[in-house]
C-alpha cells in the first residue's frame, strides 16, 4: 500500500528520530510525537526540509488521554497509514539492589507497553473500516529471553512483543498489518547510558533502514542484528538451568537518565 500519512511515536531522538526522517518525504504527512520539545522541534525542522508536511506534539504516550485526543484530530485531518510506537524508556537495578525499584519498573511497563497500547489502539477502528493500514511496534531483542540486570525493561518488552503477536492475528482479517520489531542494539541515547558489552551495536540510520525494509514487505518480525537474534532465541529455548548462567555472565548496568 502507498504510505501517505505515518504517526511515529518517540520521535524526538533515537530510532524514531531516524524513522521521522526516513519517511519524510513529499506528499507524505508525518505525525510525531515526542516528550522533549526541543529535540522534537528539530526533527520536525528535518522532516519539513524534506517537503514533508508535520504536525508535532509533546505529549507523554504514559497519558492516555491526551495522546488519544491528538491521535484522533491528527487521523482526521490525514487518515493514517501507518503507526509505529517507538517511545521506550530503560532503568535498571540499583547498585547492589537485587531489581529496580517498583517506581522504576511501573514507569517501564507504562511507557514500553501501555504506551504503545495508547498509541496504537484509538487508530485502529478507522484502519479497519478504510480496509488497510499497518501498524509497527518496536520491542526488543530483550523480549525474547529475560537478563538478570534489567527485569522491567525485559517484562515490559516481553508484553509488547506478546500484544503485537496477538494483535496481528486479530487485525489481519480486518486488512491491517501488524510488525513486531525486536532491535538489538543501536546507537541512542538509551545506548549511551548502557555500560556493557553492545555486541552487533549498529547505526541509528541503519537500524531505521532495516525497520522501514521490513514494514515496506509486510513482515510479521523484524528481529536483528540475526546472529544476536538467533543467540537470544537458542538462549530461551535452552534448559532454564542453563539460560540462567548464560545470561548472568552477560553482565551491564543501565544508568540512569
Amino acid at each position: 500500500m502507498m504510505i501517505r500519512s505515518v504517526v511515529i511515536t518517540g520521535a524526538s531522538s533515537g530510532l524514531g528520530a531516524a524513522l521521522a526522517r526516513a519517511y519524510a518525504a513529499p506528499g507524505v504527512a508525518l505525525g510525531l510525537v515526542g516528550r522533549d520539545s526541543a529535540r522534537l522541534a528539530a526533527v520536525a525542522a528535518s522532516c519539513r526540509e524534506a517537503t514533508a508536511t508535520v504536525e508535532e506534539a509533546v505529549i507523554d504516550v504514559a497519558e492516555r488521554a491526551p495522546l488519544e485526543a491528538w491521535l484522533l484530530a491528527f487521523d482526521a485531518a490525514h487518515p493514517v497509514d501507518l503507526v509505529i510506537a517507538s517511545a521506550g524508556t530503560s532503568a535498571g537495578p540499583e547498585l547492589g539492589a537485587m531489581a529496580e525499584s517498583i517506581d522504576a519498573t511501573a514507569h517501564q511497563v507504562a511507557v514500553n507497553l501501555l504506551g504503545a497500547v495508547h498509541t496504537v489502539t484509538p487508530l485502529l477502528p478507522a484502519m479497519a473500516a478504510r480496509g488497510g493500514g499497518r501498524v509497527a511496534l518496536i520491542a526488543s531483542l530483550a523480549a525474547y529471553r529475560g537478563l538478570p540486570y534489567s527485569p522491567g525493561y525485559c517484562a515490559s518488552k516481553a508484553g509488547l512483543r506478546a500484544y503485537g503477536e496477538a494483535l496481528r492475528a486479530q487485525a489481519e482479517p480486518h486488512g491491517v498489518r501488524v510488525t513486531v520489531v525486536c532491535p538489538g542494539f543501536f546507537a541512542s541515547r538509551m545506548t549511551d547510558r548502557w555500560d556493557g558489552p553492545t555486541p552487533f551495536l549498529l547505526g541509528t540510520e541503519r537500524a531505521a533502514r532495516i525497520v522501514k525494509r521490513g514494514i515496506e514487505r509486510g513482515r510479521r518480525r523484524v528481529d536483528f542484528p540475526r546472529g544476536l537474534a538467533l543467540g537470544m532465541r537458542v538462549c530461551d529455548a535452552l534448559p532454564a538451568a542453563i539460560g540462567d548462567r548464560i545470561v548472568r555472565g552477560f553482565r551491564f548496568r543501565i544508568r540512569s537518565a
